[in-house]
């Protein structure tokens, strides 16, 4: 079967100017009513990306929407200044919305009433295809021939007025979305791997939003030096509070107090505010001027009963060991780990796609972990579908994986 990755690299040409120009943003509903007739009388594929402010704002917030149709051209929508969007969603119909990591930028859609029927990612066929490099401007690259800047790729989109060379850039990640997926789409037909693709994107289009984690603060980075439960309780306190600040004022959690500050401050327990603000990660004006608040919140910390501490594991999973641990808690699990992911390595390599695609890591885990008895390539395939295995996986892992564990 044909990976679909060309042998030669293409020669580069630089992508500078949107075909069409830079129109202005679509910020009031008169304006996006035009936009909506425009795209209602255009044609085929609806080509879509979405800025958000990452590390600049709180959450993930959509701030800029570009599509771009055939007969219509390129729309950069405002979401703040026309927060629901879904007469263009129902202007388009049925139309397939091409988009580059769809997951990222899908439920921001939906939160302002944008609902793809059907969906193309373009980085996940990259990845079906095993293509080495599947960020937008290498896909670009590959298929088209053409460069595409990346240079405001990190910006803080929230910004008002956007600078004119923003939205050239944004303009430009929809220019030629859709001739790329009309190769990749191609390129999958020519591999086998058209139906593995309709599968993940129809996964990707209809995932539903995560659960909410349990205990966020506990992926404080550095969380791992802190020792025993106080100092724990101290950086649950620290990021609570952070999280509230960041929330009212609307900014990064990192933007208000780093991670590196609230480890700091654990380890050291600090009593007083000058106590707190003579350590290195205090030093910043902004975390001198907050500091009363930081201490108030460490001296809450310091002040709980033992029995209100948080443990210093956190939440039991329902999911498997590390399986660092399989050998020692279950030798016969852990062999067969070993046996699946040779099985999936090979896969991988025979059909050139990554290892990740071809089965989520969780559910290959859980399957050698807690296998179903008998472990038939029927069972195994029931069990993988229950974890949101595609069809195109199981057909492919199952009999396979039971041939395995039945010489683990």
């Amino acid at each position: 079967m044909s990976s679909g990755v060309p042998s030669v690299d293409p020669d580069v040409v630089p992508l500078t100017e949107p075909a069409d120009g830079v129109g202005p943003v679509v910020s009031t509903p008169i304006a996006f009513s035009r936009v909506v007739d425009a795209f209602a009388a255009g044609s085929g594929p609806v080509a879509a990306d979405a800025e958000r402010a990452s590390g600049y704002r709180y959450g993930q917030a959509t701030y800029l929407v570009q599509v771009r149709r055939a007969g219509a051209g390129t729309a950069l929508l405002d979401p703040v200044g026309v927060p629901d969007l879904s007469a263009l969603g129902a202007a388009v119909g049925d139309a397939e919305w091409v988009l580059h990591a769809a997951s990222q930028d899908l439920p921001g859609f939906g939160e302002h009433g944008l609902h793809p029927a059907r969906v193309f990612d373009t980085e996940l066929a990259a990845r079906l295809l095993g293509m080495p490099r599947v960020g937008l401007a290498a896909v670009v690259a590959d298929t088209l021939g053409l460069g595409l800047a990346k240079e405001h790729s990190a910006v803080d989109w929230s910004t008002r007025p956007l600078p004119e060379d923003w939205l050239r850039y944004a303009a430009l990640d929809v220019e030629v979305l859709v001739e790329v997926r009309d190769v990749l789409a191609d390129r999958l037909e020519e591999a086998g791997k058209a139906e593995w693709a309709a599968q993940e994107f129809e996964h990707v289009r209809t995932l539903p939003p995560p659960a909410p984690r349990v205990d966020p603060w506990r992926r404080t980075s550095g969380t791992h030096t802190v020792r025993d439960r106080r100092r724990l309780a101290v950086v649950r306190a620290l990021w609570e509070a952070r999280d509230d600040a960041a929330r009212r004022r609307d900014v990064s959690p990192g933007r208000v107090l780093p991670d590196r500050a609230i480890i700091a401050a654990a380890n050291a327990l600090p009593r007083t505010v000058p106590q707190l603000v003579a350590l290195p990660e205090f030093a910043s004006k902004g975390a001198r001027r907050r500091a009363p608040a930081w201490q108030r919140a460490i001296d809450e910390a310091l002040a709980l009963p033992e029995s209100a501490l948080p443990a210093t594991r956190g939440p039991r999973s329902d999911g498997p060991p590390p399986p660092r641990a399989w050998a020692d808690r279950d030798p016969v699990a852990a062999r067969r780990l070993d046996v699946a992911r040779d099985v999936v390595a090979r896969l991988s390599e025979e059909l050139a796609v990554p290892a990740e695609n071809l089965l989520q890591p969780d559910a290959l885990r859980r399957v050698c972990w807690t296998p179903p008895d008998p472990a038939t390539a029927a069972t195994i395939g029931d069990f993988l579908r229950d974890r949101q295995a595609r069809e195109w996986q199981v057909g492919l892992l199952a009999g396979p994986l039971a041939e395995a564990f039945a010489t683990a």
